[in-house]
C-alpha cells in the first residue's frame, strides 16, 4: 500500500497529503508488525521502542553518505529499505505508523479480555 501511495496512478485518487506521507507511515507500521511477528511474546512497549529505534536509525543513517552505501541506496530494494535522503517529517511519519500499530494491538488485547 505504501508503494501504491507513491505511484503515478495514485495521483488520480489520493490527496497530496496522503501521497506524501502514507509510504513512510506504512513503512514504520510494517517494521512494528514485523517485529511483533518475529517476537510474539514481547510486550507492546518493547516492540514500540524497537520499531521506533530501527526507523529513526534508518533515517539518521541517511545523513551518512559514502560511495558504498549510496550504491546500495541507488538500487530499488536498497532505497526502499534504507531511504534516499534525510527528511525531518519522516520521523513524525514513523512515530505515527508505530503508534497506529500499538493502538491496534492494544485495542485487540482489550477486546480479547472483554470477550472472555
Amino acid at each position: 500500500m505504501g508503494l501504491v501511495s507513491r505511484s503515478a496512478g495514485a495521483r488520480a485518487f489520493l490527496p497530496e497529503f496522503v501521497r506524501t506521507y502514507a509510504g513512510d507511515t506504512l513503512w514504520a507500521l510494517m517494521v512494528f508488525l514485523g517485529l511483533g511477528i518475529v517476537f510474539p511474546r514481547a510486550r507492546t512497549g518493547t516492540i514500540v521502542l524497537a520499531a521506533i529505534g530501527i526507523a529513526f536509525a534508518v533515517e539518521f543513517s541517511q545523513l551518512y553518505e559514502t560511495d558504498w552505501i549510496n550504491r546500495i541506496r541507488a538500487m530499488r530494494i536498497g532505497g526502499l529499505a534504507l531511504g534516499r535522503g534525510w527528511v525531518t517529517t519522516d520521523l513524525v511519519c514513523y512515530t505515527v505508523g508505530v503508534a497506529l500499530g500499538a493502538l491496534a494491538e492494544t485495542w485487540k488485547k482489550c477486546r480479547g479480555i472483554r470477550d472472555r
